[in-house]
Protein backbone atom coordinates (compact mmCIF):
# COMPACT_ATOMS: atom_id res chain seq x y z
CA UNK A 1 0.00 0.00 0.00
CA UNK A 2 1.01 3.74 -0.43
CA UNK A 3 0.73 6.98 1.26
CA UNK A 4 2.36 10.45 0.22
CA UNK A 5 4.14 8.38 -2.50
CA UNK A 6 6.01 6.12 0.08
CA UNK A 7 5.44 2.15 0.19
CA UNK A 8 4.12 1.53 4.30
CA UNK A 9 5.61 -1.95 5.75
CA UNK A 10 6.01 -3.13 8.69
CA UNK A 11 9.56 -2.34 8.88
CA UNK A 12 11.06 -0.44 12.10
CA UNK A 13 12.36 3.04 11.11
CA UNK A 14 9.40 3.98 8.24
CA UNK A 15 7.32 5.09 10.53
CA UNK A 16 7.75 7.13 14.14
CA UNK A 17 8.28 5.20 16.73
CA UNK A 18 5.07 5.81 18.36
CA UNK A 19 2.96 4.15 15.58
CA UNK A 20 5.14 1.01 16.12
CA UNK A 21 3.97 0.63 19.53
CA UNK A 22 0.79 -1.13 20.30
CA UNK A 23 -0.71 -1.14 16.59
CA UNK A 24 1.85 -3.49 14.33
CA UNK A 25 0.90 -7.15 16.67
CA UNK A 26 -0.06 -9.35 14.42
CA UNK A 27 2.69 -8.23 11.70
CA UNK A 28 4.64 -11.03 11.34
CA UNK A 29 7.36 -10.36 8.80
CA UNK A 30 8.90 -7.69 6.35
CA UNK A 31 6.30 -6.99 3.84
CA UNK A 32 3.21 -7.53 5.40
CA UNK A 33 0.65 -4.23 5.06
CA UNK A 34 0.98 -1.61 8.02
CA UNK A 35 -3.10 -1.82 9.36
CA UNK A 36 -5.40 0.11 7.89
CA UNK A 37 -5.90 2.74 10.67
CA UNK A 38 -2.57 3.42 10.99
CA UNK A 39 -2.37 4.50 7.46
CA UNK A 40 -5.91 6.43 8.00
CA UNK A 41 -4.04 8.41 10.74
CA UNK A 42 -1.05 9.36 8.60
CA UNK A 43 -3.18 10.47 5.63
CA UNK A 44 -5.33 12.11 7.80
CA UNK A 45 -2.24 14.33 9.29
CA UNK A 46 -0.92 14.52 6.16
CA UNK A 47 -4.01 17.09 5.16
CA UNK A 48 -4.24 18.65 8.67
CA UNK A 49 -0.26 19.36 8.31
CA UNK A 50 0.07 20.32 4.53
CA UNK A 51 0.83 24.40 4.05
CA UNK A 52 -1.26 26.99 5.23
CA UNK A 53 -2.82 28.58 1.64
CA UNK A 54 -2.90 32.38 1.25
CA UNK A 55 -6.79 31.90 1.16
CA UNK A 56 -6.63 30.32 4.97
CA UNK A 57 -4.29 33.34 6.01
CA UNK A 58 -6.72 35.95 5.10
CA UNK A 59 -9.67 33.94 6.13
CA UNK A 60 -8.37 34.04 10.08
CA UNK A 61 -7.74 37.99 9.84
CA UNK A 62 -11.35 38.78 8.84
CA UNK A 63 -12.19 36.47 11.74
CA UNK A 64 -10.63 38.64 13.44
CA UNK A 65 -11.19 41.85 12.55
CA UNK A 66 -14.58 41.19 13.60
CA UNK A 67 -14.00 40.82 17.45
CA UNK A 68 -15.27 42.51 19.65
CA UNK A 69 -12.23 43.87 22.56
CA UNK A 70 -14.39 46.76 23.97
CA UNK A 71 -13.77 47.16 27.31
CA UNK A 72 -17.45 46.67 28.87
CA UNK A 73 -18.89 46.51 31.89
CA UNK A 74 -16.15 47.42 33.95
CA UNK A 75 -15.85 46.47 37.39
CA UNK A 76 -13.27 47.48 39.90
CA UNK A 77 -12.91 44.59 42.39
CA UNK A 78 -10.05 45.80 44.59
CA UNK A 79 -8.12 48.71 45.26
CA UNK A 80 -4.74 48.12 47.27
CA UNK A 81 -1.43 49.87 48.35
CA UNK A 82 1.62 47.98 45.93
CA UNK A 83 4.83 49.50 46.50
CA UNK A 84 7.37 49.39 43.80
CA UNK A 85 10.08 49.03 46.38
CA UNK A 86 10.45 52.72 47.77
CA UNK A 87 7.79 54.07 45.31
CA UNK A 88 4.22 54.08 46.15
CA UNK A 89 1.87 52.67 43.65
CA UNK A 90 -1.31 50.84 43.37
CA UNK A 91 -2.95 47.85 42.75
CA UNK A 92 -6.43 47.52 40.95
CA UNK A 93 -8.01 44.20 40.28
CA UNK A 94 -10.89 44.60 37.32
CA UNK A 95 -13.31 42.29 35.69
CA UNK A 96 -14.91 43.00 32.83
CA UNK A 97 -16.88 41.54 29.61
CA UNK A 98 -15.31 39.97 26.28
CA UNK A 99 -18.34 38.99 24.77
CA UNK A 100 -20.16 36.58 26.93
CA UNK A 101 -16.98 36.14 29.35
CA UNK A 102 -16.21 37.68 32.41
CA UNK A 103 -12.38 38.44 32.83
CA UNK A 104 -9.88 39.36 35.02
CA UNK A 105 -7.09 41.00 35.28
CA UNK A 106 -4.92 43.25 37.72
CA UNK A 107 -3.84 46.75 36.62
CA UNK A 108 -0.73 48.19 38.76
CA UNK A 109 0.96 51.85 38.44
CA UNK A 110 3.32 54.36 40.70
CA UNK A 111 0.88 57.14 42.39
CA UNK A 112 2.96 59.84 41.70
CA UNK A 113 3.47 59.55 37.60
CA UNK A 114 2.00 63.00 35.56
CA UNK A 115 -1.00 61.96 33.46
CA UNK A 116 -0.28 60.07 30.38
CA UNK A 117 3.42 59.45 31.30
CA UNK A 118 3.56 56.16 31.27
CA UNK A 119 4.26 53.50 28.95
CA UNK A 120 1.93 50.22 29.59
CA UNK A 121 4.26 46.65 29.68
CA UNK A 122 1.77 43.95 29.88
CA UNK A 123 2.92 40.41 31.46
CA UNK A 124 1.52 37.39 30.19
CA UNK A 125 1.94 34.50 31.83
CA UNK A 126 3.04 30.11 31.25
CA UNK A 127 1.24 27.55 31.70
CA UNK A 128 -2.72 27.09 32.10
CA UNK A 129 -2.68 27.17 35.83
CA UNK A 130 -3.97 30.66 36.40
CA UNK A 131 -1.73 33.65 37.42
CA UNK A 132 -0.56 35.47 40.29
CA UNK A 133 0.23 38.90 40.78
CA UNK A 134 3.35 38.47 42.30
CA UNK A 135 4.40 36.84 39.68
CA UNK A 136 5.13 40.14 38.23
CA UNK A 137 7.85 40.57 40.64
CA UNK A 138 10.31 39.02 38.29
CA UNK A 139 9.62 41.80 35.59
CA UNK A 140 10.35 44.32 38.42
CA UNK A 141 13.42 42.49 39.73
CA UNK A 142 14.86 42.29 36.26
CA UNK A 143 13.82 46.65 35.30
CA UNK A 144 15.66 47.59 38.49
CA UNK A 145 16.38 51.78 38.38
CA UNK A 146 13.57 51.46 35.22
CA UNK A 147 11.04 49.77 37.35
CA UNK A 148 9.06 53.47 37.74
CA UNK A 149 8.78 54.35 34.13
CA UNK A 150 5.84 51.68 33.48
CA UNK A 151 2.07 50.82 34.14
CA UNK A 152 2.00 46.96 34.80
CA UNK A 153 -1.07 44.55 33.28
CA UNK A 154 -1.41 41.05 34.18
CA UNK A 155 -3.99 39.25 32.10
CA UNK A 156 -5.57 36.12 33.40
CA UNK A 157 -6.77 33.35 30.95
CA UNK A 158 -10.50 31.74 30.73
CA UNK A 159 -11.36 29.27 32.99
CA UNK A 160 -8.56 30.29 35.37
CA UNK A 161 -7.50 31.79 38.17
CA UNK A 162 -5.94 35.04 38.87
CA UNK A 163 -4.46 35.22 42.25
CA UNK A 164 -3.68 37.35 44.68
CA UNK A 165 -2.32 36.67 48.63
CA UNK A 166 -5.38 34.78 49.88
CA UNK A 167 -7.74 35.54 47.22
CA UNK A 168 -8.72 34.72 43.03
CA UNK A 169 -11.18 35.95 40.34
CA UNK A 170 -11.61 32.81 38.32
CA UNK A 171 -12.08 33.91 34.77
CA UNK A 172 -14.80 32.50 32.92
CA UNK A 173 -15.84 30.44 29.60
CA UNK A 174 -13.81 27.33 28.51
CA UNK A 175 -9.78 27.89 27.86
CA UNK A 176 -9.34 29.51 24.39
CA UNK A 177 -5.25 28.62 24.43
CA UNK A 178 -3.83 31.09 22.76
CA UNK A 179 -6.27 32.56 20.13
CA UNK A 180 -8.76 33.92 22.66
CA UNK A 181 -6.25 34.84 25.11
CA UNK A 182 -5.21 37.45 22.90
CA UNK A 183 -9.19 38.69 23.09
CA UNK A 184 -8.88 39.28 26.71
CA UNK A 185 -6.16 40.57 27.09
CA UNK A 186 -6.32 43.39 24.45
CA UNK A 187 -9.95 43.87 25.89
CA UNK A 188 -8.07 44.17 29.31
CA UNK A 189 -5.63 46.70 27.81
CA UNK A 190 -8.35 48.95 26.91
CA UNK A 191 -10.13 48.39 30.33
CA UNK A 192 -6.14 50.11 31.24
CA UNK A 193 -6.03 53.21 29.36
CA UNK A 194 -9.79 53.67 30.51
CA UNK A 195 -9.00 53.46 33.92
CA UNK A 196 -5.20 54.65 34.74
CA UNK A 197 -4.78 58.17 34.05
CA UNK A 198 -0.99 57.52 34.39
CA UNK A 199 -1.15 55.39 31.06
CA UNK A 200 -0.36 56.64 27.86
CA UNK A 201 -1.06 54.80 24.36
CA UNK A 202 2.58 55.45 22.78
CA UNK A 203 5.40 52.62 23.30
CA UNK A 204 2.35 49.80 24.64
CA UNK A 205 5.06 46.83 25.50
CA UNK A 206 4.34 42.41 25.93
CA UNK A 207 6.39 40.91 27.29
CA UNK A 208 5.98 37.04 27.67
CA UNK A 209 6.81 33.31 28.33
CA UNK A 210 5.60 29.63 26.85
CA UNK A 211 2.40 30.10 26.49
CA UNK A 212 2.11 33.98 27.00
CA UNK A 213 5.02 34.91 24.65
CA UNK A 214 2.69 33.27 21.96
CA UNK A 215 -0.21 34.99 22.93
CA UNK A 216 2.46 38.34 22.69
CA UNK A 217 3.08 37.71 19.22
CA UNK A 218 -0.17 37.23 18.13
CA UNK A 219 -1.79 40.58 19.77
CA UNK A 220 1.10 42.22 18.48
CA UNK A 221 -0.12 40.90 14.90
CA UNK A 222 -3.64 42.10 15.96
CA UNK A 223 -3.64 45.58 17.57
CA UNK A 224 -0.84 47.86 16.02
CA UNK A 225 -1.22 49.94 19.18
CA UNK A 226 1.22 47.67 20.89
CA UNK A 227 5.09 48.31 19.58
CA UNK A 228 7.55 46.06 21.30
CA UNK A 229 7.27 42.91 22.23
CA UNK A 230 9.79 40.60 24.42
CA UNK A 231 9.24 36.41 23.45
CA UNK A 232 10.68 33.63 25.80
CA UNK A 233 10.45 30.35 24.64
CA UNK A 234 7.30 30.40 23.31
CA UNK A 235 5.11 28.88 19.96
CA UNK A 236 5.05 30.59 16.88
CA UNK A 237 4.51 27.91 14.46
CA UNK A 238 1.50 25.09 14.94
CA UNK A 239 2.14 23.74 11.04
CA UNK A 240 6.13 22.76 12.18
CA UNK A 241 6.56 18.96 12.68
CA UNK A 242 6.99 19.68 16.84
CA UNK A 243 3.13 19.57 16.70
CA UNK A 244 2.45 17.11 14.31
CA UNK A 245 4.44 14.91 16.82
CA UNK A 246 2.93 15.92 19.20
CA UNK A 247 -0.51 15.30 17.61
CA UNK A 248 0.52 11.96 16.40
CA UNK A 249 1.16 11.08 20.08
CA UNK A 250 -2.45 12.28 21.31
CA UNK A 251 -3.86 10.64 18.64
CA UNK A 252 -2.62 7.30 19.68
CA UNK A 253 -3.71 7.92 22.74
CA UNK A 254 -0.97 9.16 24.51
CA UNK A 255 -0.86 13.12 24.93
CA UNK A 256 2.10 14.97 26.14
CA UNK A 257 1.89 17.23 29.11
CA UNK A 258 2.28 20.59 28.14
CA UNK A 259 0.03 23.43 27.92
CA UNK A 260 -2.78 23.85 25.78
CA UNK A 261 -2.34 20.52 24.75
CA UNK A 262 -5.40 19.03 26.38
CA UNK A 263 -7.15 21.70 25.02
CA UNK A 264 -6.43 21.33 21.25
CA UNK A 265 -6.68 17.34 21.69
CA UNK A 266 -10.20 17.28 22.96
CA UNK A 267 -11.37 20.21 21.27
CA UNK A 268 -9.98 19.72 17.81
CA UNK A 269 -7.83 17.10 17.15
CA UNK A 270 -9.90 13.81 18.65
CA UNK A 271 -13.45 15.35 16.75
CA UNK A 272 -11.09 15.58 13.42
CA UNK A 273 -9.76 12.04 13.52
CA UNK A 274 -13.54 10.81 14.33
CA UNK A 275 -14.70 12.76 11.28
CA UNK A 276 -16.59 14.94 13.27
CA UNK A 277 -15.23 17.82 12.72
CA UNK A 278 -14.02 19.25 9.24
CA UNK A 279 -10.64 19.44 7.69
CA UNK A 280 -11.30 23.19 7.13
CA UNK A 281 -11.89 24.22 10.14
CA UNK A 282 -9.11 22.22 12.20
CA UNK A 283 -6.73 23.61 9.93
CA UNK A 284 -7.86 27.44 10.34
CA UNK A 285 -7.39 26.80 14.40
CA UNK A 286 -3.48 26.41 13.58
CA UNK A 287 -3.67 29.06 11.48
CA UNK A 288 -5.41 31.23 14.35
CA UNK A 289 -2.30 30.51 16.76
CA UNK A 290 0.89 30.66 14.26
CA UNK A 291 2.34 33.94 14.65
CA UNK A 292 5.04 33.11 11.40
CA UNK A 293 2.07 32.96 9.23
CA UNK A 294 1.62 36.91 9.80
CA UNK A 295 5.60 37.92 10.31
CA UNK A 296 4.76 41.22 8.65
CA UNK A 297 2.55 42.29 11.12
CA UNK A 298 4.29 42.32 13.48
CA UNK A 299 5.98 45.19 15.58
CA UNK A 300 9.54 45.33 16.95
CA UNK A 301 10.32 41.89 18.89
CA UNK A 302 13.32 40.44 20.78
CA UNK A 303 13.21 36.86 20.60
CA UNK A 304 14.81 34.17 23.25
CA UNK A 305 14.81 30.25 22.84
CA UNK A 306 17.25 28.05 24.58
CA UNK A 307 18.46 25.36 22.39
CA UNK A 308 18.21 22.32 24.19
CA UNK A 309 14.07 23.16 25.23
CA UNK A 310 12.04 20.33 26.08
CA UNK A 311 8.71 21.67 26.64
CA UNK A 312 8.38 24.50 23.20
CA UNK A 313 11.37 23.38 20.82
CA UNK A 314 13.85 25.96 19.48
CA UNK A 315 12.61 25.06 15.74
CA UNK A 316 9.57 27.19 17.16
CA UNK A 317 11.95 30.21 16.95
CA UNK A 318 13.53 29.67 14.03
CA UNK A 319 10.20 29.64 11.93
CA UNK A 320 10.31 32.71 12.93
CA UNK A 321 13.30 33.86 12.46
CA UNK A 322 13.42 32.63 8.71
CA UNK A 323 9.69 34.65 8.06
CA UNK A 324 11.65 37.65 9.71
CA UNK A 325 14.50 37.14 7.32
CA UNK A 326 12.95 36.51 4.75
CA UNK A 327 10.99 40.04 5.29
CA UNK A 328 14.07 42.06 5.71
CA UNK A 329 13.34 42.36 9.33
CA UNK A 330 16.48 43.08 11.36
CA UNK A 331 18.02 45.09 14.52
CA UNK A 332 16.76 46.67 16.37
CA UNK A 333 12.76 45.83 14.37
CA UNK A 334 13.68 42.35 15.14
CA UNK A 335 16.26 40.37 16.91
CA UNK A 336 16.74 36.71 17.81
CA UNK A 337 18.91 34.95 20.82
CA UNK A 338 19.14 31.23 20.28
CA UNK A 339 21.13 30.16 23.93
CA UNK A 340 23.18 27.14 23.47
CA UNK A 341 22.22 24.34 26.38
CA UNK A 342 19.37 26.49 27.30
CA UNK A 343 15.97 25.43 28.43
CA UNK A 344 12.82 26.23 29.35
CA UNK A 345 13.27 28.55 32.07
CA UNK A 346 14.40 32.48 31.98
CA UNK A 347 17.43 31.71 34.01
CA UNK A 348 18.50 29.29 31.79
CA UNK A 349 19.56 31.78 29.19
CA UNK A 350 22.24 33.46 29.90
CA UNK A 351 21.99 37.40 29.66
CA UNK A 352 18.41 37.12 28.14
CA UNK A 353 16.88 39.09 30.59
CA UNK A 354 19.48 41.95 30.44
CA UNK A 355 18.85 42.14 26.84
CA UNK A 356 14.98 42.42 27.31
CA UNK A 357 15.93 45.33 29.97
CA UNK A 358 17.59 46.70 26.91
CA UNK A 359 15.36 46.30 24.78
CA UNK A 360 12.74 47.83 26.44
CA UNK A 361 14.92 50.74 27.73
CA UNK A 362 15.32 51.29 23.68
CA UNK A 363 11.39 52.40 24.37
CA UNK A 364 11.53 55.10 26.97
CA UNK A 365 14.38 56.46 24.82
CA UNK A 366 17.37 55.01 26.16
CA UNK A 367 20.49 54.32 23.63
CA UNK A 368 20.59 51.63 21.70
CA UNK A 369 21.97 48.28 23.13
CA UNK A 370 24.23 45.89 21.87
CA UNK A 371 22.54 43.68 18.93
CA UNK A 372 23.31 40.20 18.00
CA UNK A 373 21.37 37.02 16.47
CA UNK A 374 23.05 34.52 18.38
CA UNK A 375 23.98 34.26 21.97
CA UNK A 376 25.99 31.29 23.96
CA UNK A 377 24.82 30.10 27.36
Amino acid sequence: MKTGGLDIRCVRGLLPAVLLLGLLSGCDQVGDPVKPDVITIEAKLDDLFAPPTAAEVEAIRADWARRDISAAEVTIELTESYPLRETPATLRIVSHRVGEILHYGAILAPDSAAPGSLPILMYLHGGDSGVEVDEIGIVLFALGELRDNFVYVIPSFRSEPLEYEDREWVSTGPGGHWDYDVDDALALLNVALELTPQAKIENLSFVGGSRGAGVALLAGIRDERIENIVAFFGPTDFFDDWVREIAREATMGSPRDLTGVAHIDTTFIQPYMRDEIDLAEVRLELVRRSSVLFAEDLPAVQLHHGDADETVVVSQAHSLIRAMEALGREPPEFEAFIYEGGGHEFFSLRGAIPRAVDFLRRTLGGELALVATTASR
